[in-house]
């Protein structure tokens, strides 16, 4: 058996869907469809507006440019999360401050937000890391009282909550990414939401090169980019979102499945389960689990041996202060542990039952 660590679910109302797109003639990122979705999206988190973009970095620079970060700003972002989060700051010429992640969401810890403040910062990013919600109470608090601005990265997360909230309405703004292997997918492609319509609008005339207003076209009045999505993968989104809430509960099943096939290695200390806190609802974009110290095998060990059967897994981040282009002497012992030690276990929209018990029944073999 082979089984891949992430593939979408494409079915037949998904192509035909693209089809339709193609056959309008209309494909550019004017279509009316990326304005549905864009209204659909917004729509599923809870907010007034959605701007499509054509990657989850891409809706991240563009939500960062669109509030006048730049040069001399300070960014207070977890270092445990993908590279995506940070190099957009560093993109506008501002400094990613990296803090370290608690120890049992995983999630960026408050408390050293807090420690990270400086007269220069000015905004929080907090990363719902492998689809797990952060401690937003305490984030906005942090923010209200420091004058900050919180982007919400959400790229992991679509449908997850906190305190019955869904996640991209916490903050000044959120970003999602829709990139294949998500809870849904257009291939390629981001999605910013907001609530604040200046921002909304500031972020649409950015998006396609900053065009003149009033009529003035081709008058670009300050550096834009060219970050729309085209219709054919606002049509995937479409389709993908009408079955959004099946997607969600299928991960929350299989997540199920794999603790109830590996509590005993739980039990007896050899793993550590992702958590999910009361009062959060995590969408386990990917099951993922850490090999404590009494494990027989190290981390490495274990992906070679599950790759020879034909599994594919994923060691978690690199922390990203251990990354040559954001290194530094700091250490932040929760993130270097839980990247020393973690691995995303085979988690999608299309994997099955079956190929979940051979995963469970491969490690278990392990330790025997």
């Amino acid at each position: 058996m082979r089984v891949p660590v992430s593939i979408p679910d494409i079915t037949s109302d998904d192509v035909k869907a693209v089809r339709r797109a193609v056959e309008s003639g209309w494909v550019s990122g004017t279509s009316p469809i990326v304005s549905e979705f864009e209204k659909e999206f917004a729509d599923f988190c809870g907010v007034q507006y959605g701007i499509a973009t054509n990657s989850g970095t891409t809706a991240l620079h563009l939500t960062l440019a669109s509030m006048n970060i730049g040069v001399g700003d300070e960014v207070i972002l977890p270092t445990f999360t993908m590279v995506a989060t940070a190099n957009p700051v560093t993109y506008l010429g501002a400094t990613p401050i990296l803090v370290d992640s608690e120890k049992d969401t995983w999630c960026i810890d408050p408390e050293k937000v807090r420690e990270a403040i400086t007269p220069k910062t000015k905004a929080i990013i907090p990363v719902h890391i492998y689809g797990h919600p952060c401690d937003m109470s305490q984030l906005q608090e942090i923010a209200f009282e420091h004058d900050l601005l919180i982007i919400e990265d959400a790229a992991e997360a679509h449908g997850a909550e906190y305190k019955r909230k869904k996640v991209g309405g916490f903050g000044d703004a959120s970003i999602f990414s829709m990139y294949a292997n998500k809870i849904i997918t257009t291939g390629e492609g981001g999605m910013i939401v907001t609530d604040d319509e200046d921002l909304w609008d500031r972020a649409i005339w950015l998006r396609a090169h900053a065009f003149g207003r009033h009529g003035k076209h081709y008058r670009n009045e300050e550096v834009g980019f060219g970050y729309r999505m085209n219709a054919m993968s606002a049509a995937l989104g479409l389709s993908q979102l009408s079955r959004i809430d099946y997607y969600i509960e299928k991960r929350r099943l299989d997540a199920w499945i794999y603790r109830r096939k590996l509590t005993s290695l739980e039990e007896s200390g050899l793993i550590t389960f992702p958590v999910e806190r009361d009062g959060y609802k995590s969408v386990y974009w990917m099951f993922s689990i850490l090999f404590n110290k009494n494990f027989p095998l190290s981390r490495d060990t274990v992906v070679q041996r599950l790759s020879e059967k034909g599994i594919e897994t994923r060691t978690f981040f690199h922390p990203l202060h251990q990354l040559p282009m954001y290194e530094n002497d700091e250490e932040h012992p929760v993130a270097e542990e839980i990247a020393r030690t973690g691995i995303n276990l085979p988690s999608g929209n299309a994997t099955t039952r079956e190929e979940i018990n051979f995963v469970c029944q491969s490690i278990m073999e392990l330790v025997r």
